[in-house]
């Protein structure tokens, strides 16, 4: 072993417990991180509590701070050990990996009281370290597969409710019109999705008992085809179950869901890392 090739191989293997959840050491260290994120999103929600904020304030921010630097840490070890940093710095996770840390450290760049209102709004953006946790959801690769896969059935399915949708609230204008609260025909539209869907909000009713047909016809219908989509999906789901993927991680373009012996990627064809 060259002492060139030495600092490759130890930062593949730092790739492969960092991007990589089929190892024990992988393993660990997103139990690890999961627990951290969920602890730093249980500190912001606590920070909104004045009565928890004027106890312990001070132990809040504390362990705010610590919770950023692991942050960063653990982001600038992803880019250090990655092929291509700048295509994982411009995707999802490495767009929200850096928003879990920028809120606190441009806090430290705006101080003053007339930017207390910005630097809180900036702060917020900390919740969102709760997609962080979507890297670390073992089936979330099946669910998005599946909902990609299914997402030109149910959008034909939506337009199709929509057309429904509009005619029915047509319809109903005809029947009830102004004098029963069907003022135009978006209203009428509005309320028969709010049907449709059995929402049912109740601010707009038919008053006439040819409107009250339609409406409960508009609730039968509304109940039939609410299974529609949760068909679709779950039948994208199994299909997705079948073919048995695993967290496997592209080293150049940062893409998961590879078959257990695949040897390079299946979307940008480089030669996937040795396990």
């Amino acid at each position: 072993m060259t002492a060139a090739s030495e600092p490759g191989q130890i930062r593949e293997r730092i790739r492969i417990v960092i991007f990589e959840a089929d190892t024990p050491a992988g393993k660990a260290f997103d139990v690890a991180l999961l627990i951290v994120i969920l602890l730093s999103v249980l500190a912001v929600m606590l920070e909104s509590v004045s009565d928890i904020v004027d106890d312990y304030g001070p132990w809040l921010h504390a362990f705010e701070w610590v919770i950023t630097i692991v942050f960063t840490v653990e982001y600038a070890v992803r880019l250090a050990c990655v092929r291509k940093p700048g295509r994982y710095a411009r995707s999802f996770y490495g767009m929200v990996d850096l928003l879990a840390v920028l809120p606190s450290y441009v806090s430290l760049i705006l101080p003053g009281s007339h930017s207390l209102l910005v630097i809180r709004a900036l702060r917020l953006l900390r919740i969102f370290r709760v997609f962080k946790l979507v890297r670390y959801l073992g089936e979330a690769n099946i669910l998005v597969s599946a909902l990609r896969s299914s997402a030109p059935k149910v959008i034909i399915f939506l337009g199709t409710v929509l057309v429904m949708s509009v005619i029915m609230g047509a319809v109903m204008y005809i029947v009830e019109g102004p004098e029963n609260g069907f003022t135009n025909i978006p209203i009428s539209v509005y309320w028969a999705i709010v049907t449709m869907t059995t929402v049912g909000y109740g601010d707009i009713a038919p008053q006439t008992v040819p409107g009250q047909m339609i409406a409960a016809l508009v609730m039968i219908m509304g109940y039939s085809i609410i299974a529609v989509p949760t068909g679709i999906v779950s039948a994208e789901l199994v299909h997705s179950v079948r073919r048995p993927v695993t967290t496997r991680a592209c080293p150049s373009c940062l893409s998961e869901g590879h078959a257990e012996d695949a040897r390079f990627c299946k979307h940008c064809g480089d030669r996937l890392g040795a396990r």
